[in-house]
């Protein structure tokens, strides 16, 4: 029979389906399932959680063995401080009495985890939640240590597990007054002074060592430092453990080590193991010196005689300490070697080693100061494995890994074992899937995540359920790599970390789909809808929806039919060379009062009136820099009929504005103009009287003599600017003469062919006659210098004057009707 069943509890079914475990996990229902992956659902309304109560008397007295190391076979070995440990412990009681919180320093193997033990026996009654013992060994963030805290303290009211989420920690862990011993602290500033602030009713006793990172100057914690042994005193600890008095020549090796070791307790345990050793090995134990061996006594008759050891070996005596024990104990030393330290629980050991008496050994080796307790087990004690690995111990890792991790799949996958006994053997698993081979790997992963996740040991199913996404990965198992994905996905909605739960769930979902596991994809778009409400949930808290404002007193806007107009509308220019087209500037309208505004502009006093001003400089309209125009002063209120008027007569020419500048637009592009060779801009019309060589009409309004052309009065009305001509192949190139006949071009009606050319054969189109009241104002024919910049031609041999000059002949034909 192996020997970890004897662990089993009686009372739970030694098989069975596998174990589902249902849990609160903040305003979720966490349903924990090893087959199908875990099912989150928000709690059911109606569905309060009772408030938590604490543990009494016996149930803290339970709770603190259950923190304890456990006990090994044999007699137990006897803890002694010695008369300056006994003053830094009348101390440290004394400072926690009085509610300060204390930092108490010293390297590995200065005794600080005894010093730890007779202190608490001391605090039992001094704090109202008694004496909580925790391990912060391996611990950088203070979020587990204080879900340590309430789980040391609080009890669940009911038979579901809860962990709750950091606003309910928070409160609860508020109202915890107790004495809390936390050995081996490996964090410290800003995290450190978390863990105290978040605890103000509790006074601490941090064990630490010098490297660790320094509290800040806000703790307000007391320092206490823990030095070596004098000489007396490690003269004295060296004879308690060998049980005898030293000779001289002993003595002076004590000494020299003492020198050599700084006076640390750990060293004098292992050379009193040594003492002891040389005692069995040279029979001098008991005065039996002069008395023969038996036949079944394994000391030989002649034995060599066995000197002390030398100053080298009492420093660093793990190699000879473990050629004198038992092969069992040495093969429990590889098995530790190969686990990075971490030793299985004494149980474990007959499965691993292969002897069913392998569990006494942990008592040898602790005898021998080889092992040290580390809150509820058992490592290596502090240089062991590095001496141990130098001389050949660390050679079968990979083969004693995987015999763990192989261990461990079975054991953490049978039906008996409870998750809080998997908890405890957190660190062991871990370094067994460490330093297992992929396989191993994943099916050990595979077994252990659900009973972490149902222990509430969060911070090892993290770790674990990352260790198997990678060893899955690389065995190219896709179903067993989706389990893992969506098993972090899960646990990151229920931490908050949605970013990490939403890419988790996808990742899951998709492996789920190339499988077509129908039932796993529903789980984990039902777990990533979940992640979609809390984000909605959190941006609708966090921030309004963003909408853009207007700036104020600057929204510029075209005038439209209204009602009456405002008191801001005004009459300004929209184009230097143009009628003067009527502009309504908009007040600005403020949000509703339900609506939550982000102004991007910020508002300015000065703001541009208009648009000619807001992009003066941005876009230039001439080569020449003009000033803006100004704003016309605002007018008196119109009569219904004028303002209907103004609004007609704003609305015809902006829409003759546009017709015409498509109608140059075509003509340009279709090839129609004929450029002459002077030094002015010339433009060629397409309107019927064809004006004669050398007659520059550039500058005239019209751009063509309206008078004595009857039928050319209405080209640049809205009318016919849709009847373009077609350019047909063979037109004429812009660098051909003025004169020269273009063949195969339509010209429009009323016009002389020349030179011999066949007229157009499309009809002429007569264009409609247009009402007075909807003409703009007719301007005068006569030449008169224009008073805008872009109607005169100034000559420069640059083209852009050319289309600036055509542009603005073409406005003045639209308007001059």
């Amino acid at each position: 029979m192996d020997r970890t069943q004897g662990q089993v509890d009686p009372a739970e079914p030694s098989s069975g389906p596998a174990r589902v475990v249902t849990l609160t996990a903040g305003d979720f229902t966490l349903t924990v399932n090893p087959v199908d992956g875990s099912e989150i659902e928000p709690l059911r309304p109606g569905a309060e959680r009772a408030r938590p109560r604490k543990r009494d008397a016996a149930g803290r007295a339970a709770r603190d063995t259950a923190a304890r190391p456990p006990v090994l076979p044999g007699a137990p070995a006897s803890a002694r401080l010695t008369a300056a440990r006994e003053e830094e412990r009348e101390r440290l009681v004394r400072l926690l009495s009085h509610g300060r919180s204390v930092r108490l320093t010293g390297p590995s193997g200065s005794g600080r985890s005894g010093l730890l033990d007779a202190v608490a026996a001391d605090c039992a009654g001094v704090a109202p939640d008694g004496v909580v013992r925790l391990s912060g060994y391996g611990q950088q963030q203070p979020g587990e240590l204080l879900h340590a805290l309430y789980a040391a303290v609080y009890e669940a009211p009911d038979e579901r597990p809860v962990r709750p989420d950091r606003e309910e920690l928070l409160a609860r862990v508020r109202e915890i007054g107790a004495v809390v011993l936390l050995d081996d602290l490996e964090m410290g500033g800003a995290a450190l002074d978390e863990l105290l602030r978040a605890t103000p009713e509790c006074a601490y006793l941090l064990a630490a060592t010098p490297d660790t990172k320094a509290p800040s100057d806000a703790s307000h914690l007391e320092e206490v430092f823990l030095g070596g042994l004098g000489r007396a005193e490690s003269v004295e600890f060296l004879e308690a453990g060998v049980g005898r008095a030293l000779t001289e020549e002993e003595t002076a090796w004590a000494g020299d080590l003492r020198f050599a070791s700084e006076g640390l307790p750990l060293r004098f345990v292992q050379a009193a193991a040594l003492l002891r050793q040389r005692d069995e090995l040279n029979g001098t134990r008991g005065g039996d010196e002069d008395e023969e061996p038996g036949v079944f006594e394994e000391r030989p008759r002649d034995a060599a005689y066995v000197p002390l050891p030398t100053l080298a070996e009492g420093a660093a005596p793990a190699e000879l300490l473990a050629s004198r024990v038992s092969e069992s104990a040495r093969a429990v030393l590889r098995i530790a070697c190969a686990l990075g330290g971490e030793l299985p629980h004494h149980a474990h050991l007959p499965a691993l080693v292969g002897d069913t008496h392998a569990d006494a050994a942990v008592a040898e080796l602790l005898g021998c100061g080889l092992l040290t307790p580390v809150g509820t087990r058992y490592r290596l004690a502090s240089g062991v494995a590095r001496q141990l690995e130098e001389v050949g111990y660390g050679d079968p890792a990979a083969e004693e890994a995987r015999t763990a991790a192989r261990h461990y799949a079975w054991w953490t996958g049978h039906a008996s074992v409870t998750p809080e006994r998997i908890a405890a053997e957190a660190d062991a698993v871990l370094a067994a899937l460490a330093g297992a081979d992929v396989v191993a790997a994943v099916l050990l992963a595979r077994t252990a995540a659900p009973a972490f996740a149902a222990s509430l040991h969060w911070e090892a199913w993290e770790r674990v359920l990352r260790s198997g996404a990678e060893a899955a990965r690389k065995a190219g198992e896709v179903a067993e790599q989706a389990y893992f994905h969506h098993e972090l996905g899960v646990l990151a909605l229920c931490e908050g970390r949605l970013d990490r739960a939403r890419a988790e769930l996808e990742a899951s979902i998709g492996l789920k789909g190339a499988l077509a596991d129908k039932r796993g994809t529903v789980a984990g778009r039902r777990a990533l809808a979940l992640v979609t409400d809390r984000e909605a949930a959190g941006a609708a808290a966090v921030s309004p929806p963003l909408r853009l404002a207007p700036p104020v007193g600057g929204a510029v806007a075209v005038a439209a039919p209204v009602a009456a107009p405002g008191p801001l509308a005004a009459t300004v220019p929209v184009a230097a060379a143009g009628p003067t087209v009527p502009v309504a500037l908009a007040a600005p309208v403020g949000p509703r009062a339900s609506e939550a505004v982000t102004a991007v502009v910020p508002a300015r006093r000065d703001a541009p009136a208009n648009l000619a001003e807001v992009f003066a400089e941005p876009f230039p309209m001439s080569l020449k820099p003009s000033p803006a125009p100004a704003l016309a002063p605002p007018v008196a209120r119109p009569v219904a009929g004028s303002r209907k008027r103004t609004v007609l007569l704003a609305a015809a020419g902006a829409l003759t504005v546009a017709a015409l500048g498509t109608v140059v637009a075509l003509a340009v592009g279709s090839g129609e103009e004929e450029t002459p060779a002077g030094p002015g801009p010339k433009v060629s019309s397409t309107t019927p009287d064809v004006p004669a060589a050398g007659t520059d009409t550039a500058g005239e309004p019209g751009g063509n003599d309206s008078a004595g052309d009857p039928a050319g009065s209405g080209a640049g009305s809205g009318a016919d600017a849709g009847a373009v001509t077609e350019a047909e192949p063979g037109a004429a190139t812009p660098g051909e003469g003025s004169g020269a006949p273009t063949p195969g071009v339509s010209r429009g009606p009323g016009a002389k062919p020349s030179g011999g050319g066949t007229p157009s054969r499309k009809p002429p189109v007569v264009p409609p006659k247009t009402s007075p009241v909807a003409s703009p104002p007719t301007t005068s024919t006569s030449p008169k210098p224009s008073s805008s910049p872009s109607a005169s031609v100034t000559p420069t041999p640059t083209p852009t004057p050319t289309t600036s000059a055509s542009a603005s002949t073409v406005t003045g034909t639209g308007t001059g009707t």
